[in-house]
């Protein structure tokens, strides 16, 4: 049984249209705010002289946040309803960004780490609200198609959002590196100072724009999701029998498919700037390649949006997907010299898919409370992306920044298993 949209007549056309792109904003400004990690990355590591592995903190202190209030995000929307909610996500994830203010000013690697955890933590209640109701409001059977058109708002967003901080904070940045080399401990750590204050501004603007959205919800109409009469009444049967060693194996299962999922998402887009450098290409060029990524994986989104469930159903095409960013990753990894940055980039076709699919999978039969305390569940799985990254890092330091994406291929090669597990079963009850 799905949930039922609380109004007070049946949406029409029109306004289940601007439902979804009222929600596709949402997903814009978290993928914003998310993939501006790949220029951070390089940003930080040199504004505030971090090793490697430091800098992968980043990633680390943003996606962590996911494991800390998944669960609570869960009790916020219960007390709060989905679109209170989604406001104080939004609030939250100002409250991060303007954390970068006195980091900036310090220049303090710790404040910004916290800043990015602030920000992570609105972002999961965010996500925890508008992952289950963009998967409940419309057919089931479109589910796929509509976190599609999500992820091309959210991915597109990604594509500006490196171009958009790095021309800010990291504009002419070879020429910085060799300004940098020449000048005296006192005088760079001043030039350093004021290459840290470059992003007090950015942020300051974000805080203004997530603040008004906060506000501005209200004015959106946007309708609580909640369950039927019937599907009330089934919520205390739904309980016990979830209880049961099947349905907990299954949703382990769809819980590290999330995991390995936005893992490779992660590795992917915030590591490419890294690793063009490792292989020789210029900091003004290698602070964008998170866009290449960004934008590869756009186009998978969008060829989501216009072929499932018509062409290929979402199931087929997670599996497809998995099998896909296997053969681009053993090419990343084989392939010499800079050819292989493109075989990275074109993973993000290959993940475009695997989020989408994996939602309305890992949700199947659930509704209400249960709904609620799945997604919160499946969104601590976002984890994967706080430490798989360090993973390859220390990988990339006993080898090198090429042989560490084998790493990914145990990641599509559980999906595999994940979809065609899934498939017996179904088969099996069939």
């Amino acid at each position: 049984m799905d949930a039922i949209v609380n109004m007070a007549k049946p949406a029409t056309n029109g306004t289940y249209v601007k439902q979804v792109m009222t929600i596709g904003f949402f997903f814009f400004i978290f993928g914003f705010v998310t993939w501006v990690n790949g220029t951070l990355i390089p940003y930080l590591r040199i504004a505030c002289e971090l090793q490697e592995w430091q800098a992968y903190l980043v990633t680390f202190a943003f996606y962590i946040s996911y494991t800390f209030m998944a669960l609570p995000s869960s009790r916020i929307l219960q007390l709060t309803g989905i679109i209170k909610g989604m406001q104080v996500g939004l609030l939250i994830m100002a409250a991060g960004c303007l954390l970068f203010v006195p980091a900036a000013m310090m220049r303090y690697y710790p404040l910004f780490l916290l800043g990015l955890f602030v920000v992570g933590a609105g972002t999961t209640l965010l996500q925890t609200a508008v992952n289950p109701y963009i998967t409940k409001l419309g057919d089931p059977a479109r589910a796929a198609q509509r976190i599609s058109i999500m992820g091309i708002c959210n991915k597109f967003a990604g594509i500006l959002a490196p171009m958009i901080l790095g021309a800010i904070i990291l504009k002419n940045s070879d020429g910085l590196l060799a300004e940098l080399e020449s000048l005296a401990p006192i005088a760079k750590t001043a030039r350093l100072d004021e290459l840290a204050r470059d992003v007090i501004m950015p942020y300051i603007v974000l805080t203004i724009i997530l603040c008004i959205i906060a506000f501005g919800i209200k004015y959106a109409h946007l309708p609580e999701i909640t369950p039927s009469e019937e599907e009330q009444a089934l919520n205390e049967k739904q309980k016990l029998a979830n209880t049961g060693k099947s349905h907990n194996t299954a949703f382990a299962l769809g819980f590290t498919a999330i995991f390995v999922t936005v893992a490779v998402e992660v590795i992917a887009g915030d590591t490419i700037s890294n690793y063009g450098i490792y292989h020789g290409v210029r900091l003004d060029v290698a602070k964008s390649l998170t866009s290449y990524t960004l934008a590869s994986m756009l186009t998978g989104y969008i060829l989501g949006a216009l072929f499932i469930p018509k062409l290929i159903t979402q199931e087929k095409a997670f599996l497809y997907s998995s099998l896909l960013g296997i053969l681009l990753t053993l090419l990343a990894v084989f392939v010499p010299g800079q050819t292989s940055i493109v075989f990275i980039a074109l993973l993000g076709f290959a993940n475009a898919m695997l989020w989408p699919a994996i939602w309305p999978l890992a949700l199947h039969g659930l509704s209400g409370a249960l709904l609620n305390r799945g997604s919160a569940i499946l969104i601590m799985g976002i984890a994967g992306g706080a430490i798989l990254p360090l993973v390859y890092s220390w990988l990339s330091h006993i080898s090198n920044n090429q042989l560490a994406y084998l790493l990914l291929v145990p990641c599509y090669l559980f999906n595999v298993y994940y979809q065609i597990s899934r498939t017996k079963k179904q088969t099996y009850h069939a």
